[in-house]
């Protein structure tokens, strides 16, 4: 009994507490290692990769840089990676313009999007992402309307023109309703979260996280609804395989038993 208590007092001290935080930046440093490496490949991919075709290779390149912002907490390392970003983007924008491919376009004007708003250019933010909704609107691509809205609004919280961020929330949500579409619908409530949040209407916040996580979980079961079903289908599926290969052993094997005299008889004749 001591020693249990020893064992405990000696990890519920500043000793568990740093190793805590050593597994932290060691898993820190994986991802790190990790991302760097995603990065090295790319730009090895870049040097073999056709000059019409460099286009993809350059966004993935920048998103590359990004995430690399997401798990870096210095200013100046973020503002580097934001750089980066930024500069690939922009090589994939002109590549894209040279072919006219408006779906690359559209990605470029994401990301582009995303590194101003990290960037506090809410401007040149909004513009980009208004570019990018335009392009889905022309193409009749719901689920890009919906997300370029949910991007737009949270944009304009930002700063702090709420009537407006409210109204395409309000137009995303419908069309995620139109469109059947729980998914986005659910994306649709943690932009309202964020928003209420903003506007310090935290009542209202929780209740469309709450909304967000019932349908996320609306989701599951039917996900898992979805692969009970095909489960059982391929278990019928097997049973009537084995049912058919009984009834062909059970054939063969009778027919073998009435066959067998006949050979006797036909041997005895010779």
């Amino acid at each position: 009994m001591t020693g249990t208590i020893e064992l405990v007092t000696q990890f519920d001290t500043p000793y568990m507490k740093k190793l805590i935080t050593c597994i932290f930046i060691l898993l820190a440093a994986l991802k790190l290692s990790a991302q760097a490496g995603d990065l090295d490949s790319l730009k090895q991919k870049l040097q073999i990769t056709k000059d019409s075709l460099k286009g993809p290779v350059y966004i993935q390149i920048a998103d590359q840089y990004l995430l690399k912002n997401d798990s870096v907490s210095s200013r100046r390392l973020k503002f580097l990676n934001q750089l980066e970003a930024l500069n690939y983007t922009m090589l994939a924008l002109h590549n894209y313009s040279g072919l006219s491919d408006t779906l690359g376009l559209r990605s470029c004007y994401n990301n582009l999007s995303k590194i101003y708003r990290l960037q506090h250019k809410y401007i040149q933010a909004k513009w980009f992402i208004l570019q990018s909704n335009t392009i889905s609107r022309q193409k009749k691509d719901v689920p890009n309307i919906i997300t370029s809205l949910i991007e737009l609004s949270a944009i304009k919280g930002d700063i702090e023109d709420y009537k407006l961020a409210m109204r395409d929330l309000n137009e995303a949500l419908r069309l995620s309703l139109k469109s059947k579409d729980p998914k986005n619908e659910s994306a649709v409530q943690v932009g309202y979260a964020g928003l209420y949040r903003q506007m310090k209407e935290f009542t209202k916040a929780a209740l469309a996280i709450k909304r967000h996580e019932f349908i996320d979980d609306s989701i599951h079961q039917a996900e898992l609804a979805r692969l009970a079903s095909i489960n059982t289908q391929d278990s019928v599926q097997i049973k009537k395989k084995d049912s058919v290969i009984v009834k062909k052993k059970v054939y063969t094997s009778s027919n073998k038993k009435t066959f067998k005299p006949n050979s006797a008889k036909r041997i005895a004749s010779l």
